[in-house]
């Protein structure tokens, strides 16, 4: 069972930006589609960014899209997600997940089994 660790949440304001990193304890990243999913209060899980398996695709929710950048640093052995732009209802806990040779386009969270604890992202008015 992989363990995955989101972090660099934290309190910004609307229009702000804010830097996600995705880490992985164990095995790397490669050969692994690497997604952002959300979560906010009261509501379902849902896909934010996903990149392939090869780093070729990415894909992003219409919500997101413009605004928020996913790749990876094979230095740190890390997906970042980079958000800018950040709006009110940007607002949930940010987790990450893999997927073996993944085309970066799974957008249900449901197919998912390994999730870290997710880092809080706020932004304020």
């Amino acid at each position: 069972q992989v363990q995955l660790v989101e972090s660099g949440g934290g309190l910004v304001q609307a229009g702000g930006s804010l830097s996600l990193s995705c880490a992985t304890s164990g095995r790397s990243f490669i050969n692994y589609a690497v997604y952002w999913f959300r979560q906010a209060p009261g509501k379902e899980r849902e896909f934010v960014a996903g990149i392939s398996w090869n780093s070729m695709t990415t894909n992003y929710a219409d919500s997101v899209k413009g605004r928020f950048t996913i790749s990876r640093d094979n230095d740190k052995k890390a997906v970042n997600l980079q958000m800018s732009s950040l709006k009110l209802e940007d607002t949930a806990v940010y987790y990450c997940a893999t997927e073996r040779l993944g085309s970066g386009g799974s957008r249900d969270p449901g197919v998912f089994d390994d999730w870290g604890q997710g880092t809080q992202v706020t932004v304020s008015s």
